[in-house]
């Protein structure tokens, strides 16, 4: 195999440059000198995170896509700490990206299968206040473009960006409790009948139907006289909004210099 660096980082203090390697080692350099100073050895699969630790600049981090995280002293050249992420029924997750807080007292792992791992000194009871599953509902939500190329939401053929704030629910759809809902940005103040989102039926691409959260009425509600959803109300309103913004902007350009030395307007 030809060798290849996949990831390079100074230490703390730039004393030392460690090297990722396609054969799996990692290396340690003399950044003044260039001499090789260690060779850590470990990891089973290609390594992309290399993380320095904020402060102490003998620890380095390392994690790769054999699920392995490491926390070496590259001064001595020794392993400090290992950690494997098995995933019960799955085998191991790959890890795709590491930080330290500024404290470097915990660390943060995000992997393959959508886990957040957070690693450190302390209790870990302020974590257990949330859900062990949080996803937004229009995370795998799929999108259309229209006759201008804009991406458009395909459900509510709304701008993504113009839709209100989404709801919190698990990986199988369902929402959590609207204590949980307050923790989205654009929802801490709401009042509880407007962080109760509306459920529905979906098809999947395989036919299969799940009740999901959906976020708009149907027209067959609307025929049959059905009670609107909150969402509804709200995606309405911001369309309203949008509209009586664009009437004022199309009559200002209307009364406004015909000798074509106005501002120019994207159509």
């Amino acid at each position: 195999m030809k060798p290849k660096v996949t990831m390079i980082a100074w230490n703390q203090n730039d004393n030392y440059v460690v090297t990722a390697v396609n054969n799996h080692l990692l290396k340690v350099w003399n950044s003044y000198t260039g001499q090789l100073l260690h060779d850590l050895v470990g990891h089973a699969d290609e390594v992309f995170v290399l993380e320095t630790h904020p402060f102490d600049s003998r620890i380095m981090l390392s994690a790769g896509h054999d699920g392995n995280i490491f926390i070496w002293d590259v001064t001595k050249g020794t392993k400090t700490k290992h950690y494997f992420n098995m995933i019960e029924g799955q085998g191991h997750g790959a890890v795709f990206d590491c930080k330290f807080s500024p404290d470097g007292q915990h660390f943060a792992c995000t992997d393959s299968h959508g886990h957040l791992l957070i690693f450190g000194f302390g209790c870990s009871r302020p974590y257990e206040k949330i859900p062990d599953q949080m996803f937004f509902h229009t995370d795998y939500r799929p999108l259309i473009r229209d006759s201008n190329n804009y991406v458009l939401d395909e459900q509510t053929q709304q701008a993504p960006h113009l839709m209100p704030p989404p709801f919190l629910v698990d990986v199988d759809g369902n929402p959590h409790p609207t204590k949980y809902q307050r923790l989205v940005p654009g929802r801490e103040n709401c009042a509880d009948e407007h962080l109760i989102p509306q459920l529905g039926y979906v098809a999947t691409s395989d036919g299969e139907v799940v009740e999901q959260v959906i976020g708009q009425q149907t027209v067959d509600q609307d025929e049959q006289g059905m009670e609107p959803s909150i969402l509804d109300g709200m995606i309405r309103q911001l369309q309203l909004q949008q509209d009586q913004q664009f009437g004022a902007e199309q009559e200002s350009a209307s009364s406004g210099p015909q000798n074509g030395e106005g501002t120019p307007r994207r159509g």
